[in-house]
C-alpha cells in the first residue's frame, strides 16, 4: 500500500547553528502503518536569491520504518549571461540533530544525485547505513546557487515500514601496505568515485591507480566519509589507502589526508564564522594532515579564504596544469620567501608550507594520477607517507615516467635533499644538482627566494639529463626546481612537467 501526500511547507523558522544562520522549514510528519506499507509524502517551496547557506526539512519519523527514501527535483530557468542559474545540494541528518560537528550526519550527495535511501544494512553510495530510528530527522538542502527568479524545488519523502536488517560492521583498509624500506613513493591524494560526485567506482580508482603506478592514494569524498568502509576489498601489498575527506566549504576546499577510519569532518561554515580552527584540530587528532586543495580555483566557493596558518602542506597543481596552477604555484613560493623573511625556514613545527599535487580525477578522462606527489617515506604506511608530505621531502610530477634527483651540496661534504637544510656559511659555495628522467624537451629552472636565477637549454630527446648551477646562501636563500614543457609561443613558461620543494641553504 502506498499513500500520497501533497503538502507546501508552510511555517518557517530561523535558528542559528554555530555561528552561521541556518533556515529550518515546516515539519514533514508521517503515521505509523502496518509491515510492507509505504507512506509518502512530497513538499514543494521556492528559495530566493540570499537565501542561507543551508536550510533544513524536519521529517518526523514513527516507529517502525524499515527504509527513508528521498527523491528530489528542481527548476533550471534561462538566466543572462554572467549571472548564476540554480543549483541545490542535498543530504541528510538523523534524530541526533543538525549540530555543528556532525554527530547527526547520515550522508551527503551534493549535487550529483536526485535521490538516496538509507536503511539498516545498506545505502546510496555517499550516505551511511545504520537502523531509523523514530524521532526528528532532517533533509538538508544546501542552495549553492540561485538564480534571480528563485528557485523552486519539490522533494518526495517515502517511509517503508517492517523490520529493521542487520548494520554491517565497517572493515576498513590496513594502513600498511609492502613497502622498499626508505624509498620515493608515489600516491594521489586527491580522487572522487561514485561515493561523491565522481563516477570511477572504487574498484576502477584502484585499478587506474596501479596502471599510473602509484604505491598510495587517499580517498577525499566531498563532505563524506561513506566510502571509508568500502575500500577494503580494493587495498592490497601493492598499493596504500588511506581514507580521508574533501571538506567543501563555501570558501574553500580542504583535503582531510589520512584520517582515522569513520572520521565525518563537517563542512557547514564561512572564514567570516571562525570555525575552521576547530575543524583543523579535529583533523589532526583523527590522524590526518590539513591539506587546502586548488586554492586560486575558479568556481564558485571553490577558491580558498581561511588562510595557511592550519596547513600542514598546501596542493598547488591539481589535475590538468591551468592558469589557477601557476597563480597557486607563485603564491605558495611568495610564502616560502615570508618563511625565510621571518627566519621560519627550518620546517619545524609549521614552519614553513610544503607543495604537493593530486589529480583530483572524477570519471574519465580525467587522469588518476597526473600529477602525483613522489615522497621519501621510510616504509609504505599512512604514518611514514604523511610524516614525508609535512617535511616537505616530497616533489610533484606529472607522470610515474618522470623522475627526479635533488640534491644541495657543500666544500665539505655537506649534503641535503629535498626539504632539507643544507647549514654552511654565507659564502660559501654550493653546487645544486638536479638529475632527470623521463623528461624530453623539458627546461629546467632554479627558482630562489630571489626568483629564477638560471635556465637551461631544452633537454635531450631522451629525457635524461644532469643539470647542476652554483650559488651561495647569501646569494639563494633556498633553491627548488621546476620543468617546464616547451612553450608553444610567447614569453610565458610553458606547462609544468614537474617540481620540488625547496632545499634551504645557510646556517
Amino acid at each position: 500500500m502506498c499513500e500520497d501526500d501533497h503538502a507546501g511547507i508552510g511555517r518557517r523558522a530561523v535558528f542559528v547553528t554555530g555561528a552561521a544562520a541556518a533556515l529550518t522549514l515546516g515539519t514533514v510528519s508521517f503515521a505509523s502503518a502496518a509491515p510492507r506499507q509505504r507512506r509518502t509524502r512530497t513538499v514543494r517551496g521556492t528559495l530566493p536569491t540570499g537565501s542561507p547557506d543551508f536550510v533544513y526539512v524536519p521529517v518526523e519519523v514513527p516507529s517502525g520504518v524499515r527504509e527513508l527514501h528521498v527523491s528530489y527535483t528542481y527548476d533550471r530557468p534561462a538566466v543572462p549571461a554572467g549571472t548564476a542559474g540554480n543549483a541545490l545540494d542535498i543530504g541528510l541528518f538523523d534524530e541526533r540533530g543538525t549540530e555543528l560537528g556532525g554527530r547527526g550526519f547520515r550522508g551527503w550527495s551534493g549535487g550529483a544525485r536526485t535521490e538516496f535511501f538509507v536503511r539498516a544494512d545498506d545505502a546510496t553510495p555517499g550516505y551511511l547505513p545504520g537502523p531509523v530510528r523514530p524521532g526528528t530527522w532532517h533533509i538538508a538542502l544546501g542552495p549553492y546557487t540561485v538564480a534571480p527568479q528563485g528557485l523552486s524545488y519539490e522533494i518526495t519523502i517515502t517511509l517503508t515500514y517492517g523490520e529493521q536488517g542487520e548494520t554491517p560492521r565497517p572493515v576498513y583498509p590496513p594502513e600498511r601496505a609492502k613497502g622498499r624500506g626508505r624509498a620515493w613513493y608515489r600516491g594521489d591524494c586527491h580522487l572522487h568515485s561514485v561515493y561523491s560526485d565522481g563516477r570511477y567506482t572504487l574498484a576502477e580508482i584502484a585499478r587506474l591507480a596501479r596502471a599510473a603506478g602509484l604505491d598510495f592514494i587517499n580517498s577525499s569524498e566531498h563532505n563524506t566519509h561513506a566510502a571509508h568502509a568500502h575500500w577494503a576489498p580494493e587495498a592490497g601489498d601493492d598499493l596504500l589507502i588511506m581514507l580521508g575527506e574533501e571538506v567543501t566549504t563555501r570558501n574553500g576546499h580542504v583535503v582531510a589526508l589520512g584520517t582515522d577510519p569513520g572520521t565525518f569532518v563537517d563542512w557547514r561554515y564561512r572564514a567570516r564564522d571562525n570555525r575552521f580552527g576547530r575543524f583543523a584540530r579535529q583533523i589532526r587528532r583523527a590522524g590526518g594532515l590539513v591539506v587546502p586543495a586548488h586554492p586560486h580555483a575558479t568556481c564558485i566557493g571553490c577558491n580558498w579564504k581561511f588562510g595557511f596558518g592550519e596547513a600542514d602542506a598546501v596542493e598547488v597543481w591539481n589535475g590538468a596544469y591551468t592558469p589557477d596552477d601557476e597563480v597557486a604555484l607563485a603564491d605558495w613560493d611568495g610564502m616560502l620567501v615570508a618563511a625565510v623573511r621571518e627566519g621560519r625556514g627550518g620546517r619545524r613545527g609549521g614552519d614553513w608550507i610544503p607543495a604537493m599535487g593530486s589529480s583530483d580525477s572524477h570519471r574519465s578522462p580525467d587522469v588518476i594520477g597526473r600529477p602525483q606527489t613522489v615522497v621519501l617515506a621510510d616504509d609504505l604506511t599512512r604514518e611514514a607517507i604523511q610524516e614525508g608530505i609535512r617535511a616537505g621531502r616530497s616533489y610533484v610530477a606529472e607522470s610515474a615516467k618522470l623522475s627526479l634527483a635533488f640534491t644541495a651540496s657543500g666544500g665539505r661534504g655537506e649534503h641535503a635533499g629535498i626539504g632539507e637544510r643544507l647549514r654552511v656559511d654565507d659564502d660559501t659555495p654550493v653546487t645544486v644538482r638536479l638529475e632527470v628522467t623521463g623528461a624530453p624537451r623539458c627546461t629546467v629552472r632554479f627558482v630562489t627566494d630571489q626568483g629564477v636565477l638560471f635556465t637551461s637549454a631544452p633537454l635531450p630527446v631522451s629525457g635524461a639529463d644532469v643539470v647542476e648551477w652554483r650559488t651561495t646562501a647569501s646569494y639563494a636563500a633556498y633553491v627548488r626546481a621546476e620543468l617546464r614543457h616547451e612553450a608553444a609561443a610567447g614569453p610565458l613558461p610553458g606547462a609544468l612537467a614537474a617540481f620540488t620543494n625547496p632545499v634551504f641553504l645557510g646556517r
